[in-house]
């Protein structure tokens, strides 16, 4: 995928600064790139929290994180290090651990008690290949396993930082963030919602660790607060964006393609966004968040290309 890049986009710069960047990004490569760090990274960090290897549990954590999921928030972590001059490399526990939270709230959003899902990324979810008892398991184990990532000692960062980032991490995955987020959800069922108050739950409900995948990589890469200010108005632009393009999949997406039904959210009469705005205008509106997004990437000129090809990657996912 390559994506045109700020060429005509933005009013020039003030004198001083050079805004000469490439016209195009392709984002395929990259995507394999981080990828493939992320994921050897979470098989060590697996090894590292299940210190009963072949166990069931660490089956299950394995069966369900390395299923092959797009790693978007993970890759957004490493991205937003990029953007602000760091080293990606220096946030690889953040970005695993980013992507354990999200495994395990899939785990548990999978659930009878939750969606009651049969089909995740192409297979059956935790609970159909193993039973329910193990996927609750799982996923609490995923869950604890991401913070001892996180709390690890590293010496290549500030104990101020690594605290930083555990903060930013526990708010956005926990009451404050994506549990609030899906109990809203829950209680939405049946229930009408106002454009404002399905905003409100997305925030939470996904918006809520995408921001912290972006803020904790900008933390790790020593962004300005002026930076890390443009970082969270992306991430909340496409953390938005991303639950309105995901809401139209479930209703026209390809399930052979997502790996998962569609038009669950129907059948649960859950508040979305084509429910209350309609397809073409969720369309528009998707449109509009990229473009928001995009532009506060602004100040950071050639080093945000991943970031602004990764929106357009949001906008126009299949799965």
């Amino acid at each position: 995928m390559k994506t045109a890049l700020w060429k005509n986009r933005f009013p020039p710069m003030k004198a001083g600064r050079d805004m000469t960047v490439s016209v195009a990004f392709d984002l395929k490569p990259y995507l394999d790139e981080k990828r493939a760090l992320v994921d050897e990274s979470l098989k060590v960090y697996i090894e590292q929290t299940t210190p009963g290897a072949g166990g069931r549990i660490s089956e299950a954590m394995a069966y369900s994180l390395m299923a092959g999921g797009k790693r978007l928030r993970p890759i957004l972590c490493l991205a937003a290090c990029e953007a602000v001059g760091g080293n990606c490399r220096l946030a690889l526990p953040a970005a695993g651990a980013l992507e354990m939270i999200h495994t395990y709230s899939l785990v548990h959003d999978d659930l009878p008690a939750m969606d009651n899902d049969d089909m995740r990324r192409g297979r059956p979810t935790c609970h159909k290949a193993f039973d329910e008892a193990t996927a609750v398991l799982a996923g609490d184990a995923l869950l604890t396993s991401a913070f001892h990532i996180l709390s690890k000692a590293d010496t290549r960062l500030s104990p101020e930082v690594q605290m930083e980032v555990l903060g930013v991490v526990s708010r956005a995955s926990g009451a404050m963030g994506m549990i609030e987020g899906q109990m809203r959800d829950i209680l939405a069922e049946g229930h009408p919602l106002t454009l404002d108050a399905l905003k409100a739950l997305h925030a939470l409900k996904t918006g809520a660790l995408i921001g912290a995948s972006v803020e904790s990589g900008a933390v790790v890469g020593g962004a300005s607060q002026h930076e890390r200010h443009a970082l969270l108005t992306y991430a909340e632009k496409i953390g938005l964006a991303f639950q309105v393009v995901d809401d139209i999949l479930n209703v026209e997406g390809d399930p052979l393609v997502m790996g998962k039904g569609v038009g669950t959210d129907e059948a649960l009469n859950k508040a979305t966004y084509p429910a209350l705005m309609g397809l073409e205008p969720s369309r528009r509106y998707a449109q509009t968040l990229t473009d928001e997004a995009i532009s506060a990437l602004f100040p950071f000129a050639e080093q945000a290309a991943p970031l602004e090809a990764l929106a357009q990657y949001v906008l126009t996912r299949k799965r």
